[in-house]
């Protein structure tokens, strides 16, 4: 597979450059209906000092570029590595769900005592925590890993499958996707770049046909007819945390609201224009006046009782706050459903009443589940709040009101979308990681920061630059010639780009650019482009 492109492209303006202090790059000769402008951006914040970096910049349609940058060269000195973990105590079949590697100095100290003794000679290695905005510096744990290196995976997979024999897990590593790895590369970044000034398309997002379904990027890029797409927010993945493809967070389409927000994380907002865009913490509350009195929503469209990544009120537990990759409970909640849900909404114990578009209850169900018509929307209670659902009687009316803000405008406008995300990377034109406030620190368990925050993975982020124009970036990884990014690296990379707001979106194996219907990223999942809840999509 070819990741380097030529520094001389038919029909494409290509710019070669190495990254010293950042200087400018200059651009090479860029051919009749090119766009260059990208050439006068500085490199990459990427890596070592010096590597070579090649930009390809191609025009999809006025006001959209795209930039394919390649960053590094191959680095045969580092290699491969045997980490040994605690055992996983979770089921889920998330493939992007980290192990359990860090423990406190005794026990990493005692455990590498342990694998010596076994005939594994290890040693506990110091992990740090670098300062974000609300986390400061500080030792997140120890690991523990083999003291020898391997040339390759199949050499350390043989030194596993050893440790395994012997009573141990481990995983083969390659060192590259260290995120304080010295690694010279490459990394392969591909931008979209959307300038209101000359955008005559629309930009949003697309759930596809359903809400409780998922679908890659590239067929959702297909049912949209866009000419470019990436993949969106955090949605449900395992079926025990609620309803696959769930957006995990706000989610407004078109201007009308689908999913609530998951606390106070931020969200991508965008106008169809393309010249509102912005990152913001959104305000959302719902209300269902019935006749035995007003009822505090907690939730739309989701199975109810199961609140992923949390972030919802003091009933939830083990948390109200934001608490990623995390599906919180609650015995008595009020869901409201919409159409958008799927061919049924769910099923279960509880009570659900159909109302019409003006707020008359049609009928009341003892079960819940039922399909929903157009115009049609239900509202489901569980626990406590069955019985002021099944108390409801055909032709009452029932007031039902949601509301997502800025704080001082709706995000219910026409024309804007909505897509969840965290954490923040950039604010005013700076380095601003909100680790901590968007959930991505998990006291009881250090594995999770390292794995997900500190660790290479790919990862998918927007934002705009001082221009007002839009960037949608994805960061191929967890592959030997496609390194991935840590968060810290992911902030350092937007602002490199000329971000002055920017917010992480989905990643891992769900990061996936389309263009043109040709998918332009490579997945790291062995089945291939991963079905995502959501997209953004350029028409």
């Amino acid at each position: 597979m070819n990741r380097r492109a030529p520094c001389a492209l038919i029909a494409a303006a290509t710019v070669c450059a190495a990254a010293a202090a950042a200087p400018a790059v200059s651009a090479a000769a860029a051919p009749a209906g090119s766009n260059a402008a990208a050439s006068a951006s500085p490199a990459l914040d990427l890596g070592p000092r010096g590597l070579p970096e090649t930009r390809t910049v191609r025009t999809v349609e006025p006001g959209v570029t795209v930039t394919h940058i390649i960053r590094g060269t191959a680095d045969p000195s580092v290699r491969w590595v045997v980490e040994v973990s605690i055992p996983s105590t979770g089921t889920s079949p998330d493939p992007d769900a980290p192990a359990r590697s860090i423990q406190d100095e005794a026990s990493a100290q005692a455990h590498a005592a342990k694998l010596t003794a076994a005939g594994f000679p290890a040693t506990a290695q110091r992990v740090i925590q670098p300062a974000t905005a609300d986390v400061p510096a500080g030792v997140l744990g120890d690991r523990v890993r083999l003291n020898a290196t391997y040339p390759s995976q199949t050499a350390a997979g043989d030194e596993v499958t050893q440790l395994k024999a012997a009573g141990f897990t481990s995983r083969a590593w390659y060192a590259g996707w260290d995120g304080t790895s010295t690694a010279r590369g490459p990394w392969n970044v591909n931008v979209v770049t959307i300038d209101p000034k000359r955008f005559h398309g629309s930009l949003g997002s697309t759930f596809g046909p359903t809400i409780e379904a998922r679908e890659t990027t590239s067929w959702l890029a297909g049912y949209t007819k866009s000419k470019a797409a990436v993949n969106g927010g955090f949605f449900v993945l395992d079926p025990a945390a609620g309803a696959p493809g769930d957006p995990a967070g706000a989610g407004v389409y078109g201007g009308t609201l689908e999913s609530e927000p998951v606390g106070t994380r931020p969200v991508l907002v965008l106008g169809s224009d393309a010249t509102h865009t912005e990152i913001t913490r959104p305000q959302w509350k719902g209300d269902a006046l019935l006749p035995s009195g007003d009822v505090q929503l907690d939730g739309l469209n989701r199975v109810p009782g199961l609140i992923r990544n949390c972030g919802g009120d003091s009933g939830d537990a083990p948390t109200a706050l934001p608490l990623h990759d995390t599906t919180c409970t609650d015995p008595n909640e009020l869901v409201l459903f919409t159409p958008a849900y799927g061919s049924s909404t769910p099923s279960g114990p509880g009570a659900e009443a159909v109302l019409d578009s003006h707020g008359q209850v049609l009928r009341t169900l003892g079960q819940r589940g039922t399909a929903l018509h157009p115009g049609e929307r239900s509202l489901q209670g569980i626990g406590d709040l069955a019985p002021a659902v099944a108390g409801l009687h055909p032709g009452q009316q029932v007031r039902v009101d949601t509301r997502l803000t800025d704080g001082a405008q709706p995000l219910t406008r026409p024309g804007l979308s909505v897509v969840n995300g965290g954490p923040e990377l950039v604010q005013h034109g700076a380095v601003h990681i909100t680790q901590r406030q968007d959930g991505m620190v998990h006291p009881s368990e250090p594995s999770f920061a390292y794995g997900w925050v500190l660790q290479r993975n790919p990862r998918t982020f927007a934002g705009v630059d001082a221009q007002g124009r839009t960037l949608l970036v994805t960061v191929d990884g967890r592959q030997l010639d496609q390194l991935g990014l840590s968060i810290p690296e992911t902030a350092a990379v937007a602002r490199s780009l000329g971000m002055v707001q920017a917010i992480n979106l989905d990643g891992g194996g769900s990061t996936a650019m389309v263009v043109d219907g040709q998918l332009t990223t490579h997945p790291s999942d062995a089945t291939g482009e991963r079905p995502v809840g959501d997209a953004i999509v350029i028409r």
